[in-house]
């Protein structure tokens, strides 16, 4: 006979998932790897000639990146000396502030940063993140996408990503033609739904550099970096041409970070029999030494690898860790699903969002996930409630923040009224009433109306043919009677001439101030310092449209 007990329990979503067994050859091993190699340094006349346990004449192109751009060699002998245990501990003590951390930390080895973590628990890697992570206040980002590519639904969902709280949104393309179509709605719906809101559009880079200069998008994220050379090749990229392209962006006065994540390398193929932590730290670096200001890790794409061998979660919250430790912005993940069972997903978010990141998600589904085209979200539009309530539950800010359906509804149609008339001023195929009212009230592309794509594609390609830039949106906007929007949209475009976003953690306030990791640096020492929400924000967290009150009892 079988267990029945045993029965239920195969039948549980949890046993849906994929685990394996530690197979280090292949870096199926999530941190600690046997054959991962000793923290050590030695440095010749100013040049690294030896970096854990590598003479540089056996450097690849990694390792002597890191070598020349990444470490803080003043103190790197005085760092590398410092005992790992010991730094751990200096890590999770709250009268060790973050600004004496730093020196150190960044003037540590990839294998050096491992081997500190190594012996720490997911609740001291929690308390290491909060105080480590750069800006104070922490934030959200969102995904907008759907399976139609539909500019007006995307407007739509932008708008109420937006009130809802999000600081940023991306989104991305099924067609990929459709980007300049879908970058035009995320930026027109998130202007509606609140000033400030930076977007983007992931698709190839070079593609992604020509709308962010036509002043289509605000920020871009994906340009991703890997821990090993073969990868790296695979990808037609090297630390240097990464570096390269971080500045092209920079230079047109928009933010950008990097992207990387356990995993990747294992599942390319390359992993050189190391540890995914360790090749990720390598990852870390290489974002360093390139000058950009964060990096969006946490697994991302790959999260089924580590989700699938034991401590694999862990290591995902420590390379969120490794990012802070090196005074970078981080974008923890979140983003892509890893598993069937719902405790799984939620403990996963919970490793960021109780201490906070300067993004929790990289990428909280605003739609159900089935729109979702970044192969669907650990959260989505249909947990907006859980979410608000976990919040309200422990106290804690993760960036949302509950709305009635009265402003739901008022958003998303003055979104769709927005994307309406810039097709119209700017000659592009028309959005119809029917289609302003679906997305109104849809919660998917189910819900809406199918569009001419061969009309779309031609019109976006035409679009980008005809120079169309942000000031056109502008124009669009006013004369269409949305002054408002319009100057939101203006205000994005002035943050390229004063790039005062491109500082690290860098976000836009609802009063158009800028709040970064240099006005707002994270000074958490233990209670009653660092982030503390205000009477203000937690009334705000606090307010879900279900509670009963005391005036609803009378």
């Amino acid at each position: 006979m079988k267990s029945k007990r045993f029965q239920v329990l195969s039948e549980r979503p949890v046993n849906q998932d994929g685990f394996v067994a530690e197979w280090p050859e292949v870096g199926l091993v999530a941190m600690s790897g046997p054959n991962d190699p000793k923290p050590s340094i030695r440095i010749e006349r100013g040049i690294v000639v030896e970096l854990d346990g590598k003479k540089r004449e056996e450097f690849d192109f990694i390792d002597t990146f890191i070598a020349d751009y990444a470490i803080n060699l003043e103190k790197a002998e005085e760092a590398m000396s410092i005992d790992s245990n010991e730094f751990a501990r200096m890590l999770v003590d709250i009268n060790v502030p973050r600004e004496k951390i730093i020196p150190l930390s960044t003037a540590m080895t990839p294998a050096k940063l491992c081997d500190v973590v190594k012996d720490m628990n997911v609740v001291e890697l929690m308390m290491a993140l909060q105080k480590m992570r750069a800006r104070k206040t922490p934030s959200n980002q969102c995904h907008v996408t759907n399976l139609k590519d539909n500019p007006v639904q995307i407007a739509a969902d932008a708008a109420e990503a937006a009130l809802r709280g999000f600081d940023e949104q991306e989104t991305t393309v099924g067609i990929v033609r459709y980007a300049p179509f879908n970058a035009l709605g995320l930026l027109v719906g998130a202007q509606t739904g609140r000033g400030g809101i930076l977007t983007q559009c992931s698709v190839e880079e070079a593609t992604e550099l020509e709308m962010g200069m036509r002043g289509l998008t605000c920020y871009a994220e994906t340009v991703s970096v890997y821990g090993t050379e073969p990868v790296f090749v695979d990808g037609d990229d090297t630390p240097f041409s990464k570096a390269f392209l971080a500045s092209a962006y920079a230079s047109r006065g928009l933010k950008m970070r990097f992207t990387s994540g356990t995993g990747s390398e294992v599942q390319m193929g390359y992993a050189e029999g190391k540890s995914m932590l360790y090749l990720e730290a390598r990852c870390i670096f290489v974002t360093k030494g390139a000058g950009s200001q964060g990096l969006q890790n946490g697994s991302i794409s790959c999260i089924g690898v580590p989700g699938g061998v034991p401590s694999g979660i862990r290591a995902v919250l420590a390379e969120n860790l490794f990012t802070t430790m090196m005074d970078m912005e981080v974008a923890s993940g979140n983003d892509q699903t890893f598993s069937h069972s719902d405790i799984r997903r939620t403990a996963r978010t919970l490793m960021q969002m109780l201490p906070g990141t300067d993004f929790i998600f990289s990428g909280y589904s605003a739609t159900p996930n089935y729109d979702n085209m970044f192969a669907g979200s650990n959260f989505d539009a249909e947990d907006f409630d859980d979410y608000n309530v976990l919040q309200r539950d422990l106290k804690v800010d993760g960036g949302l923040r509950p709305v009635s359906e009265d402003e739901v509804v008022a958003i998303r149609n003055k979104a769709a009224r927005a994307i309406q008339v810039v097709f119209e001023g700017l000659g592009l195929p028309a959005i119809t009433d029917q289609e302003v009212e679906a997305a109104t009230y849809a919660h998917g592309s189910n819900d809406m109306p199918d569009r001419n794509v061969v009309e779309d594609l031609r019109a976006a390609d035409d679009m980008m043919k005809r120079g169309i830039t942000g000031i056109d949106i502008v124009k669009a906007l006013s004369k269409g009677g949305f002054d408002d929007v319009a100057q939101s949209v203006l205000n994005m475009l002035k943050q390229r001439v004063s790039g005062d976003y491109l500082h690290t953690s860098a976000i836009i306030d609802k009063d158009w101030k800028i709040v970064s990791a240099v006005n707002d640096l994270n000074d958490y020492q233990g209670p009653g310092t660092g982030y503390r929400m205000s009477d203000a924000r937690w009334e705000e967290i606090k307010a879900i449209p279900r509670a009963i009150r005391p005036e609803d009892v009378n």
